[in-house]
């Protein structure tokens, strides 16, 4: 089946339960875990995993940012794997909801390296820029301009190089969301939030149209194992 015909379906005025004012903190931590585990376990942090082995060097520091980082599991991820190949990182982490922030901060006690800043990453402006801005599983949060307009807003915050990584829609992708929800994560919340976010996830072809719109140029783009794409920049200006 033609992935562009699976018709992508967003509603500004519905959001995510994790996303909505004042979530509950107890199922907040919750499903804030179980994306842990499926960013863990399905190929997220796989994703995250394989560029940064290739933009981290032995003796350098690097200055990282990761937008909209929810539960903070990939600038904690990026720090590990930092530590182990002997690089140091100084990383912002950036997100607008504040009970999500907090739970990251306790998280990430034993994660010095980690800064973490509530702001809205449509409209924020830090003072210096990034050698690398990293952006896990959010852009399908947005609308197409709102999406372009980021894009463009990340490319401009990196010296050096820019991953976004996120759900390809698809037949497949809609399957196994529904049947990991039904039968291995089926607190509410993950259950409601993952179901949305599959359905609101851009096809391969339309995250591809987003690079072009956004003006990136010479990007990369593939696809990665369990229903994951990611799209890049290296050494943008």
């Amino acid at each position: 089946m033609d992935l562009l015909r699976i018709t992508r379906k967003f509603d500004p005025d519905v959001l995510e339960l994790m996303d909505r004012p004042d979530p509950s903190t107890p199922e907040l931590a919750r499903a804030l875990i179980n994306l842990q585990k499926l960013n863990r376990h399905f190929g997220s942090h796989r994703i995250i995993c394989h560029f940064l082995n290739r933009w981290l060097r032995p003796g350098e520091t690097v200055k990282i940012l990761d937008a909209c980082t929810g539960f903070g599991d990939i600038p904690r991820l990026a720090v590990e794997l930092a530590r182990r190949r002997g690089s140091r990182v100084k990383l912002l982490a950036v997100d607008m909801q504040p009970a999500t922030l907090e739970i990251a901060r306790q998280r990430s006690a034993l994660f010095p390296e980690i800064s973490y800043v509530q702001a809205d990453i449509r409209s924020f402006e830090p003072r210096d820029r990034f050698d690398i801005v990293l952006c896990s599983l959010a852009l399908h949060h947005f609308a197409w301009r709102e999406a372009v307009e980021i894009l463009q807003r990340l490319s401009r915050l990196s010296g050096s190089a820019v991953l976004i990584s996120d759900l390809v829609r698809s037949v497949t992708g809609i399957l196994g969301v529904y049947l990991l929800t039904s039968t291995v994560f089926r607190n509410p919340m993950t259950k409601f939030d993952g179901r949305l976010s599959i359905r609101r996830a851009f096809s391969f072809a339309e995250m591809k149209n987003l690079a072009l719109e956004a003006g990136w140029e010479g990007f990369g783009h593939r696809r990665f194992l369990v229903s994951h794409q990611a799209l890049w920049l290296e050494n943008s200006s």
